[in-house]
């Protein structure tokens, strides 16, 4: 592969996905304890973080966008998520235990502070 077919390579990649262009890096530390944690180095490769961090704040930016177009114009509600990973059973289930969990957090939290509120009172 010649510079110049490299070169042509460089300018087809669409606007605004990847942040190299001197953008703050927004998830760099989760992904490489990520990455580390599904068998990569400690220290991943900055350009492995980078290429991963642009695919998932593409995956976000797509999806945000759908949900957006769906359900109530302009915003973006849980039950657009959830419709959107409907039919990736993967997706859709990781998505329901989140949600369950964040309700059981919810009710956890809410539990402990009518027991801190109770006591006070005391």
């Amino acid at each position: 592969m010649t510079e110049e077919t490299f070169e042509q390579f460089e300018e087809d990649e669409p606007e605004g996905v990847s942040l190299s262009g001197g953008r703050k890096r927004l998830f760099s530390k989760e992904l490489r304890c990520m990455m580390y944690g599904f068998g990569d180095d400690q220290n991943p490769y900055t350009e492995s973080v980078d290429l991963l961090e642009d695919l998932v704040i593409e995956f976000i930016t797509d999806m945000t966008h759908k949900a957006m177009e769906i359900g109530r114009t302009g915003r973006v509600q849980v039950e657009d998520i959830v419709f959107l990973v409907r039919k990736d059973p993967r997706k859709y289930a990781r998505v329901k235990d989140l949600l369950t969990m964040n309700e059981e957090l919810k009710k956890a939290r809410k539990a402990f502070d009518e027991v801190k509120y109770a006591g006070k009172k005391e």
